[in-house]
């Protein structure tokens, strides 16, 4: 039996000769495994001068025993890595909780004007929140757990002091001394994916990617984009599909989801969204349905075939709320039973995240619904 210091030499001499051999054919990088236009025979016939001439020197259990012992390493060092690949280009695994209460979610959205640094929509409205009552967005997952006792959290991209690595780094690390984690971030980006500006839509990319790598940094395993409206163009699938199509390309490399969600009533209306995540035809991008948003714009018929239609290309992330306020000031009511019922039927296992969204206070909104979600899931 040889020792694990002779097989690593001798593996290297085998590597080295694969290697210059594929050099000298121009196919550097190739995989061994599959290489164009060089058959075993000749792999053989350029290493064997110094691999197999050393073999020929062993007695016959020797080299069976060393033989195994490379093919091994060679194993280890080509085919796992590929199959990892393969693993990846398959689609996401995340390994999602079972028990009802480690599915449920906190979104930060609704707790936005208690975050240090929210000026309002136009950034320079003054907090009316009392500074005793705010806190750090660093905080929010400790505050969370202790308000509410859930353990994961939905952060919102307008509410980030900075994505500087040396933030990420401490925001996650206070995550993790909370016993929590971020399951989602929602990003509004406002570059829209289907304007007619070539420069526009790449924009949006770049934002979108840079927010795949700030989810990969605070350990999410998926991130939600708008779909934003162009001045210059009503939603065009064919434009959204190639644009977001590229956002989770990047995003698979990154093994992190994108979920678009059923928000703009225009930009994002669900059997859009539908549409695009059909033909982009990628794992990596699926959808958000939000509980309420479908209900401000449409009647009971249209928005509860838009929640199963997303439902149906749902997988890390919903939305739960039990009402909203539309554009009228009326406020519409959701039936919590029937959406749950919809989201049952398409075995969906993803976290449901609480997002209170009509005015006043939001803790005793958010512990009533974090406790019903709890009841529907059990």
């Amino acid at each position: 039996m040889y020792s694990n210091r002779e097989v690593a030499r001798w593996y290297r001499v085998f590597v080295s000769e694969m290697f210059l051999l594929f050099s000298e054919t121009n196919t550097v990088g190739t995989l061994p495994f599959a290489p164009p236009a060089i058959s075993f025979s000749s792999v053989l016939a350029c290493i064997g001068r110094k691999f197999f001439g050393t073999l020929a020197r062993m007695k016959e259990t020797s080299r069976r025993k060393f033989i195994g012992q490379c093919a091994g390493a060679a194993v280890g060092t080509w085919l796992l890595p590929e199959l990892a690949r393969a693993a990846k280009s398959s689609g996401p695994a995340v390994p999602f909780p079972s028990a009802p209460r480690d599915r449920v979610a906190v979104a930060a959205y609704p707790f936005r004007e208690f975050i240090m640094g929210w000026k309002g929509w136009d950034g320079k409205t003054p907090n009316k929140i009392p500074l005793a009552q705010q806190m750090e967005l660093k905080d929010f997952a400790a505050h969370v757990a202790a308000k509410f006792n859930v353990h994961k959290v939905e952060l919102w991209s307008p509410i980030f002091p900075s994505t500087e690595a040396k933030y990420l780094e401490q925001l996650r690390s206070a995550v993790d001394r909370a016993g929590s984690a971020v399951v989602d971030i929602a990003v509004d980006a406002e570059h829209s994916q289907y304007s007619t500006d070539a420069a526009e839509r790449e924009k949006s990319v770049t934002v979108s990617n840079h927010w795949v790598d700030v989810g990969v940094a605070l350990g999410s395993p998926s991130i939600r984009i708008h779909i934003d409206a162009a001045k210059d163009s009503k939603p065009d699938v064919t434009r959204t599909a190639d644009t977001l199509s590229r956002v989770a390309e990047y995003a698979a490399k990154k093994n992190l989801v994108v979920h678009l969600e059923n928000d703009n009533p225009v930009s994002e209306d669900p059997f859009f969204i539908v549409q695009v995540i059909d033909k982009v035809n990628s794992p990596w991008l699926r959808a958000l349905p939000d509980f309420g948003n479908s209900l401000t714009a449409h009647d009971e018929d249209f928005a509860y075939r838009a929640i199963d239609a997303m439902f149906a290309h749902a997988y890390g992330i919903c939305h739960v709320k039990d009402g909203e306020v539309n554009d009228d000031g009326k406020a519409v009511h959701v039936d919590l039973a029937r959406t749950f019922g919809i989201l049952k039927q398409h075995g969906y296992k993803g976290y449901c995240s609480i997002e209170y969204d009509a005015p006043g206070d939001p803790y005793k909104p958010t512990a009533e619904l974090v406790e019903k979600t709890v009841n529907f899931l059990s």
